[in-house]
């Protein structure tokens, strides 16, 4: 039976969760499929413009080797209300790696999303900026200040639309759907590969980024300990409100579109800002990118 080959490819929301995308896209590319057209949302929009601007690899390593940067010069906390970290440094270290693009001049289609706080309605990147569309896709809520755009402040395209398979413009029948949802249930869990795929071990933590993990975690508590709390903090409450809630949006989204290939990774893989596992994530990615391209192409879809 023949397989179609040109991905339609949707990449969610998730963080640090997001990177695991990169060894979705490895695994594509190894077997020959052909990435015709990307949506992305937040951390899906940042790894997916960075390939549809031909400049995975570059990402790849700069992100694969976080530990060796000063992680506090990059995060530029603030006091203000609405969020406590500016985010410009981090996408001022990437452009010395990755210089910004228009996204009209990409070869392959890509669009990501952002919701104006204000209005409430879904924003659209399609054109201008690439590092403003992803930095607008990726703000937040209460974490990263909301991004300024044509007057308007904009935040996190996962509170709208986290897997924007609705952003898709070729959903023709030659065309595989693949959806590559990190912010998966428990069920979705594996064991964290202790090597990547050629056989190599993941950076150490060292001690400073360890303090620093510890001193996050007050804004960004690990989920498996607060799933043995007896009661949640008024914070983790939220947090844990807003993930159900997610959740079923997500299972609706997915059932309203013909989609062909469903990768899950499960939200407890990794915590929003861990992104000194990014090594461990693209493997995770790659492996059930893996199991999910099998499947399909031994007809058990």
């Amino acid at each position: 039976m023949s397989k179609k080959k040109k991905v339609s490819l949707v990449l969610s929301s998730g963080g640090a969760r997001g990177l695991a995308h990169v060894g979705v896209i490895e695994e594509l590319e190894k077997r020959g499929y052909e990435i015709s057209e990307i949506a992305g949302c937040s951390a899906g929009a940042l790894v997916g413009g960075m390939y549809a601007c031909g400049k995975m690899n570059e990402f790849k390593n700069w992100i694969c080797n976080l530990d060796r940067i000063d992680v506090f010069s990059l995060m530029d906390f603030t006091f203000s209300s609405r969020g406590f970290i500016k985010g410009e440094k981090v996408y001022g270290e990437l452009k010395k790696v990755v210089a910004d693009c228009q996204i009209e001049e990409f070869s392959i289609p890509f669009s990501c999303n952002a919701v104006n706080v204000i209005t409430g309605e879904e924003v659209i990147f399609r054109k201008g900026s690439l590092f403003k569309a992803i930095r607008a896709s990726g703000s937040i809520p209460s974490v990263f200040i909301p991004a300024t755009h044509s007057k308007s402040s904009l935040i996190d395209g996962g509170v709208l639309n986290p897997v924007p398979i609705s952003l898709l413009q070729n959903l023709s029948e030659e065309n595989l759907i693949l959806v590559v949802d990190v912010n998966g249930l428990d069920q979705d869990y594996i064991n964290p590969p202790k090597r990547d795929e050629e056989g190599n071990g993941f950076i150490s933590i060292p001690n400073w980024l360890k303090e620093y993990r510890n001193k996050m975690g007050q804004f960004f508590p690990d989920e498996k300990e607060a799933e043995k709390e007896i009661s949640y903090s008024s914070l983790n409450l939220v947090k844990r409100s807003f993930d159900l809630l997610q959740d079923r949006f997500c299972e609706l989204l997915l059932q309203q579109y013909p989609v062909d290939i469903q990768i899950k990774i499960s939200r407890k893989q990794a915590g929003t800002l861990e992104f000194h596992r990014s090594g461990e994530l693209i493997e995770i990615g790659r492996l059930k990118a893996k199991q999910a391209l099998d499947n399909w192409e031994n007809g058990n879809s």
